[in-house]
């Protein structure tokens, strides 16, 4: 994020995007829902399902799947055109303005309207609301970046926000919310295949020096990494040979799981580290058992990149052992003495190698968390990112133009599948589905379907149904509801046994790698 969670409740506007923010970020929800209670401000959601939120809403618009950017650049159209965009920002602040201009030219209401389904008048009400707000905050998350144009999403957000000055200012900024509660700390610390920590790229010849020396080491490779999207597609054709897994499911949580499943049958040798025994791990030729978060001592750096302590409060079971001890061990057998008394230790290393924690201690977020970039010990913490510049000086706008999803309709499979969560479950329910509570409120798989296509394929609530793709097919619960529109159904994807990404695509964004969990085609059919 952007800006801090707090931010939120201090916007006039909060446009909500690609996030059923209620069940999936249910704490944060609660600052938008006080915005909207305590100082007026208005909602915007832009969604396919009329999930909880749009009950707050000041304006729902409901988008054809896969069709973010042309909505984005419809709202930039209208604003530029009525000169409703903050000149003196984009003179500034920012470049290559005439580049989107001329980009978003085309994508009159009346267009946007044939691409999106989103009424032309929706779309100017809209982006008057935007571009006259004060402050207006971007929220999102994987309904936008799940999609094979995920990163040209992701940017037209940040054209948007930089459009009407809306970036490096209270209550405004554009902010990712992320699908779990260290997604942000892991990938701060280079958990990504082209990063070392602090997003410093491993083809910089003086970071890689400057961590030989830290480490004691010589000859560190140079070479990208690789994304796991495409490890798996290597395992299968032999290529790749071993796989070390931690707390991660992808037998449940890969697209196109049939597929996966047989890449991951094709390795050699397969390591997994988990706090239960998971679908994946019950395919692996050694299972490390490690500690749960409650068992042990550490930081999280959460989604608005604060960095705060977490504390052991329970022993963990067995031979349990914290992630960072099996590391250690592993690294020490294979002829590196990687040693630490502590997690302290880690972290005041973490501090010496990361620029962007360089300022951080145990001691200075004992009581409280910091945001970084704190990168000395009397920097404050910078709880709003972009204040004045850039971290590239201007903020460039990025031309972007529409394509449509990787799967389209057609005569034998129907319909449009969108995945997502519930909010009694998380993820995979590797944690969740051990819980007797949790497992009544949600216990089965379950598919929506609209009143419109369950009269048309004969499907009552309660039904067992058959949902099939192109790549595979499942059976779950009809559930008719109005939340998705017809010819649109939706699952959530935490079910093994009924698990959705048997049916999604694995098509990939060029950029992140990241698969297009949330379109599809299908077909649907009551069971027998």
């Amino acid at each position: 994020m952007t800006n801090p969670i707090g931010d939120v409740e201090k916007a006039e506007v909060i446009l909500i995007t690609g996030s059923n923010t209620t069940e999936n970020h249910p704490v944060l929800s609660t600052y938008a829902k006080r915005a909207v209670k305590r100082n007026n401000a208005k909602i915007i959601v832009v969604d396919p399902r009329q999930i909880p939120i749009t009950k707050l809403a000041h304006k729902w618009l409901r988008q054809n799947l896969g069709t973010d950017v042309a909505w984005i650049n419809g709202l930039m159209h209208v604003i530029i055109k009525e000169n409703l965009y903050d000149k003196d920002y984009v003179a500034n602040r920012t470049e290559g303005f005439e580049d989107l201009k001329a980009a978003v030219e085309k994508f009159t209401p009346q267009y946007t309207e044939e691409i999106t389904g989103i009424p032309a008048k929706d779309i100017e009400e809209t982006a008057r609301i935007f571009a006259k707000a004060k402050s207006a905050s971007i929220c999102y998350a994987m309904g936008i970046t799940q999609h094979i144009c995920g990163t040209d999403n992701v940017k037209s957000l940040a054209n948007l926000s930089m459009l009407t000055g809306n970036l490096g200012i209270q209550g405004g900024g554009v902010n990712p919310l992320r699908g779990q509660n260290n997604v942000q700390g892991a990938c701060d610390m280079g958990g990504l295949p082209n990063v070392f920590p602090a997003y410093q790229p491993v083809t910089n010849p003086d970071v890689k020096a400057r961590l030989e020396k830290e480490w004691g080491v010589s000859g560190m490779s140079g070479n990208l990494g690789l994304p796991v999207t495409v490890m798996l597609p290597m395992a299968h054709d032999g290529v790749f040979k071993s796989l070390y897994i931690i707390g991660e499911n992808p037998l449940v949580s890969d697209p196109d799981l049939n597929h996966a499943e047989k890449c991951l049958e094709h390795l050699e040798f397969l390591v997994v580290q988990d706090i239960f025994m998971t679908e994946t791990a019950a395919k692996a030729d050694v299972v490390l058992p490690s500690a749960c978060f409650a068992e042990k001592d550490g930081t999280f750096s959460n989604t608005e990149r604060k960095v705060q302590r977490v504390r052991k409060a329970v022993d963990a079971p067995g031979d349990c052992k914290q992630d960072w001890e099996i590391t250690c061990e592993i690294a020490s057998r294979m002829g590196y003495e990687m040693k630490y008394d502590n997690p302290e230790q880690i972290f005041d290393e973490i501090a010496r190698v990361t620029p962007s924690y360089g300022g951080l201690s145990y001691k200075r977020i004992d009581k409280d968390g910091l945001h970084w970039p704190c990168p000395a010990p009397d920097h404050p913490g910078t709880p709003i990112l972009h204040k004045g510049q850039f971290t590239r000086g201007k903020g460039l706008f990025h031309g972007i133009d529409f394509i449509p999803p990787a799967e389209q309709p057609d005569e034998e499979y129907p319909l449009y599948l969108t995945t997502g969560r519930v909010i009694y479950h998380y993820h995979t329910g590797t944690m969740t589905m051990k819980s007797e509570g949790l497992n009544a409120a949600a216990p089965e798989c379950f598919v929506e379907v609209s009143p419109e296509d369950a009269a048309s394929y004969g499907i009552k609530d309660g039904d067992k149904v058959h949902i099939a793709s192109r790549r595979g097919e499942i059976t779950a619960v009809a559930r008719v509801i109005d939340m998705t529109g017809p010819g649109t159904v939706f699952l959530p994807f935490h079910y093994a046994e009924a698990a959705a990404n048997k049916l999604t695509n694995a098509a990939l964004d060029p950029v992140a790698k990241i698969p297009e969990f949330k379109v599809c085609a299908v077909k649907i059919a009551k069971a027998a």
